[in-house]
């Protein structure tokens, strides 16, 4: 299994819904997220996907969320923009634009240097 990873990052303002806590209030974040990606089998030219083409991928689901408040995008006017819940929304939005060949291995998404939520499906 070959497996590859970028990051990138984004910052956005969230307040959580039904948190007894300093997070229930307006707040933001500089966000760093990580996609890993994987695959079994490599292309003719020896790559599993092109870095660039997962940046570009990557860069387009963040724009979505760049400089915004976060409870007023879909998904999460619905649902809080936790970590854990935003790891998600990046995961679904990724794995609409891969070729089928490429599995995602995982979403990391940190709020803080100290701090981060994973997602990913077991197999």
């Amino acid at each position: 299994m070959y497996m590859i990873s970028v990051e990138d990052s984004f910052s956005s303002a969230h307040s959580l819904r039904g948190y007894e806590g300093k997070c229930e209030n307006l707040h933001g974040h500089n966000w760093k997220v990580r996609v890993t990606l994987k695959g079994e089998k490599l292309n003719n030219i020896g790559i599993l996907i092109d870095f660039k083409n997962v940046k570009k991928i990557l860069k387009d689901i963040l724009l979505v969320l760049d400089h915004k408040f976060l409870n007023e995008i879909t998904p999460f006017d619905k649902i809080n923009p936790s970590a854990e819940n935003i790891a998600f929304f990046i995961y679904g939005e990724l794995k609409k634009k891969l070729e089928e060949n490429i599995k995602i291995d995982r979403v990391e998404i940190w709020e803080s240097e100290k701090a981060f939520a994973t997602y990913y499906e077991g197999e």
